[in-house]
């Protein structure tokens, strides 16, 4: 099947498999390798992305479902070379490890703020739970988010 997306602002067209995933489209067909394939079952968040304005785990979407859609994959949230404020908290916060969650939880963390630009601890940890980290006890995440949405509203 022919599909159209926009993909961090630049379009695409192409032949895709009906079967194929948005996350193997994503990462093999446009080398947009930021987003991750965890476990293929939704359950790590490390394959989000923003879709039409909405989160997604392009993991159990498939391309085809995408056609017609806006993207937004971690490759294009910083604009003109300047990280989005939720990348520099998670810089300045040591919010990653290994940094293998770190797309899905930035993704995920910019759709939390945009809902509730002030937060509590608990909202955000709440808002990250589809998200799993298997190398931190998450407390840095949530103060990257935290500082985050503070300076969002700065």
């Amino acid at each position: 099947m022919n599909i159209h997306v926009t993909v961090n602002g630049n379009a695409q067209e192409k032949e895709v498999d009906p079967r194929l995933l948005l996350v193997h489209f994503l990462r093999d067909d446009l080398g947009l390798t930021g987003t991750k394939i965890g476990c293929d079952t939704s359950q790590c968040g490390a394959c989000v992305v923003k879709m039409d304005g909405k989160t997604v785990k392009s993991c159990t979407c498939l391309a085809v479902q995408a056609d017609g859609s806006e993207i937004t994959t971690i490759e294009g949230v910083a604009q003109n070379g300047e990280l989005d404020p939720v990348q520099e908290a998670f810089w300045e916060k040591h919010g990653l490890q290994c940094g293998y969650c770190t797309a899905g939880m930035i993704i995920t963390a910019m759709e939390l703020i945009e809902k509730n630009p002030d937060p509590s601890e608990e909202q955000v940890r709440e808002g990250l739970k589809g998200n799993i980290c298997r190398c931190t006890g998450y407390q840095n995440i949530v103060r990257a988010v935290l500082a985050a949405a503070e300076a969002k509203r700065s």
